[in-house]
């Protein structure tokens, strides 16, 4: 309970305070691209169910854009997932939500992973916060991901559901605010 009271006043709280910070890159790729700012994908959400998870449009015929590559490396792209968790759909702190063919495709003890409801950040999004390049150096980086990245991501956050609390949870927004700034 007062992790969901948390998320949704420093939701309403980073909504509020963010606007200008939202509005340049909306405004930026709104005029940039002609079309929606907004990228709407499906993830697997807690329990294995599906939902829309909203990003800002990094990418235009399959390229990143310039602003788009700005977005992604201060995460702006990620803002709002605000909606997100004001919908109750993710948390500011759990999992990072994947794709289907991944979460929940879980088996035995690891599926608990799917107790936590998705989240902005986690221990394993600190760790991977470079995941693109890191792939980019593998000869297979599917194989790589499915056999090194996901394992690891799993372990650590059935790591974080073994020790959830509301101070780890303080801990992880600060360690993910101290990486962003770096």
């Amino acid at each position: 309970m007062i992790k969901r009271i948390f998320d949704i006043v420093f939701a309403l709280f980073l909504i509020v305070a963010l606007i200008p910070l939202f509005l340049v890159p909306f405004l930026l790729f709104f005029f940039k691209t002609d079309g929606n700012p907004f990228f709407l994908q499906e993830r697997v959400g807690q329990h294995g169910d599906l939902f829309t998870i909203y990003k800002l449009q990094t990418m235009k015929d399959s390229k990143v854009t310039s602003v788009g590559s700005f977005l992604r490396k201060s995460k702006l792209d990620e803002l709002p997932q605000l909606i997100n968790i004001l919908k109750g759909d993710m948390s500011f702190v759990g999992p990072r939500p994947d794709v289907p063919g991944y979460y929940d495709k879980l088996e035995g003890d690891d599926r608990k992973v799917l107790q936590l409801k998705p989240g902005i950040t986690s221990m394993a999004a600190i760790k991977y916060r470079d995941e693109e390049f890191i792939l980019s150096l593998q000869d297979d980086p599917l194989v790589y991901n499915d056999k090194v990245l996901f394992p690891d991501k799993v372990r650590m956050n059935l790591e974080y559901l073994e020790k959830q609390s509301f101070w780890l949870d303080v801990k992880i927004l600060w360690l993910t605010a101290l990486s962003v700034i770096k």
